[in-house]
């Protein structure tokens, strides 16, 4: 796969993700033509594009598996090891919060403003809706910041996370998905970070899977130094409020922020109801909504990528949705984008509810 210029569609402050494109394409494979979405504030236009064009980019067509894309010389997947020692660093560190010399209650607050603030607004709002699948705008300064402490969660500097987040909508649940949700529970939790993996992607592939981050110098920066960002704040905290405020603001709170937001990989794949015709695995989890800041209304999500908000039925509660709203009430949140009832329509189905023994969703 490779980005090349294409004047085909005029907005250049617009940048669509692999995953918009390639829906797009399949809803117009009758006419020979794709259709890209026009934002605005309450719905989403659909307008005729040239097929495989996009945002001012056309998208050459790709191998069926993306982890061989490009790279002459793959050799066969090892082990991460990076990233299995950093979690059983985290994971081992956090069990000190078990100890009574530790425990203040002023650490725990710490622990639950740095977990809201890195998870909710950080991975969810900017990484998420913002970066990786551009539903709404934020002035330029706002969204910079909101990136720096999604960079502070550790699950990845900005561009990783987002060219491996478009990776999954590209291919979910088939081969070419570093989580593929058939794998099992286990894998799509956690395995798929740190075991053999030909899906997670290279360097190249984060070029091409997040164009329009890699050619930013302030992402290519975060992205560079996220793990020196966790040491800084550790060492400030310390400073603040000793070994108490460390553990329970840094090694506590990464692992509860880690595993909540994992679960939108693994149980959301599994557990829930469906309400969206999406021919993957992907399920509405309310347990995992609560938890997530409204990302557990997966089913939704996958069936509508662009939409800004993924609770779409009054009693589905997005957090993050909340957030956007008084946004845009401050004037902070523009371009909001939102599927119409006939996009809902076309593809909605009975409510089917989705548990063991394991169903595949058929489109």
């Amino acid at each position: 796969m490779r980005w090349l210029p294409s004047p085909s569609c005029p907005s250049r402050h617009s940048v669509w993700p692999v995953s918009e494109l390639l829906r797009a394409r399949e809803e117009g494979a009758a006419s020979g033509s794709a259709f890209l979405y026009r934002r605005s504030d309450t719905s989403v236009k659909a307008r005729p594009c040239p097929a495989e064009t996009i945002n001012g980019m056309m998208l050459k067509a790709q191998s069926s598996n993306p982890s061989r894309e490009g790279d002459a010389d793959v050799d066969q997947p090892k082990p991460h090891w990076p990233t299995a020692i950093g979690l059983a660093i985290i994971h081992l560190g956090a069990l000190a919060a078990f100890w009574p010399g530790f425990f203040s209650w002023s650490a725990i607050g710490v622990m639950c403003a740095l977990w809201y603030v890195t998870g909710g607004i950080g991975i969810s709002l900017c990484f998420h809706r913002v970066l990786t699948h551009r539903s709404l705008r934020l002035p330029k300064a706002l969204e910079y910041l909101t990136a720096f402490v999604g960079s502070l969660a550790l699950e990845g500097g900005p561009i990783q996370w987002v060219a491996t987040h478009r990776i999954h909508h590209a291919y979910t649940d088939r081969e070419g998905d570093p989580h593929d949700a058939h794998r099992g529970l286990v894998w799509t939790h956690l395995e798929w970070m740190y075991r053999p993996n030909e899906a997670r992607p290279s360097s190249a592939q984060e070029v091409r899977y997040a164009h329009d981050l890699t050619s930013d110098p302030v992402y290519r920066f975060l992205d560079r130094f996220t793990p020196l960002f966790q040491v800084v704040l550790a060492i400030a905290l310390f400073k603040v409020g000793g070994w108490s405020w460390v553990i329970w603001g840094v090694f506590v709170r990464l692992v509860l922020v880690y595993h909540i937001t994992w679960l939108v990989n693994s149980a959301a794949h599994r557990f829930g109801y469906r309400s969206y015709k999406t021919g993957d695995e992907s399920t509405n989890c309310w347990w995992v909504a609560l938890l997530t800041w409204g990302e557990g209304w997966h089913n939704n999500h996958h069936a509508f990528p662009f939409s800004a908000r993924h609770g779409l039925r009054w009693y589905e509660f997005d957090a993050s949705w909340l957030v956007i709203k008084s946004l845009k009430a401050l004037g902070l949140a523009s371009d909001i984008k939102l599927p119409t009832p006939a996009m809902c329509g076309k593809r909605a189905i009975a409510l089917k509810p989705v548990g063991l023994p394991h169903a595949r969703n058929e489109a």
